[in-house]
């Protein structure tokens, strides 16, 4: 089984790749290439900054997005994006201005609100993840604690992609998925064994 780990420049990649090395993935490659991603059993698109940024550095790859989508979309590819990674799925994000996103999940990624003088933004360290009535990652996502770290949040349209929740002074979606698309808002790679345990879930992820 192989596993493309999408370096464009906007991930924390080595802690990523070692997580999923821990969690069983044998043959990883650390990637910007269209053809490897093309021909990976398995795609892990991750992201740290900000949405526009990430956006760019991902486009700035010629083909890049085109070969995720035929591997994804037409090929199959199990396909888990992280934080950024996961908001990019998002028609648009709302960080400086409009961005356009994947579009894969129809929703905008936009700021945090601030309903209460005691909530901080960045939402940042660990809170618990619940599940919701439905499960669209299909037993992928658990209910545990995770570590997050982000200002902006995803808002799908569909409340059915919603594979799971965190409070922070308010709902905000921990988790989205999409036929053999999933993403996540927390970072597996720094949520111990909460994420070791969803990274090996992937890996053997027949959606």
């Amino acid at each position: 089984m192989t596993l493309a780990l999408i370096d464009y420049g906007a991930g924390n990649l080595h802690s990523v790749a070692n997580a999923l090395r821990a969690a069983g993935a044998e043959d990883l490659t650390i990637t910007a290439s269209p053809d490897v991603v093309r021909a990976a059993d398995r795609i892990v698109l991750p992201g740290v900054g900000s949405f526009r940024a990430c956006a760019e550095g991902l486009r700035a790859i010629g083909g890049m997005v085109e070969a995720m989508a035929e591997r994804v979309h037409v090929g199959g590819a199990p396909f888990l994006g992280i934080c950024v990674g996961m908001q990019l799925l998002a028609t648009r994000g709302l960080e400086h201005g409009v961005t356009p996103g994947l579009d894969w999940i129809a929703g905008e990624v936009r700021l945090i609100e601030r309903t209460d003088p005691q909530i901080k933004i960045p939402h940042m360290g660990w809170n618990d993840v619940s599940l919701g009535l439905h499960d669209p990652a299909e037993g992928l996502i658990d209910a545990g604690e995770a570590y997050f770290l982000h200002s902006y949040h995803f808002q799908p349209e569909d409340g059915a992609n919603v594979a799971a929740m965190t409070d922070h002074g308010g709902g905000l979606v921990a988790a989205v998925a999409q036929d053999n698309v999933v993403g996540v808002q927390f970072h597996p790679e720094k949520s111990q064994q909460y994420g070791l345990s969803l990274l090996s879930r992937f890996l053997e992820w027949k959606p």
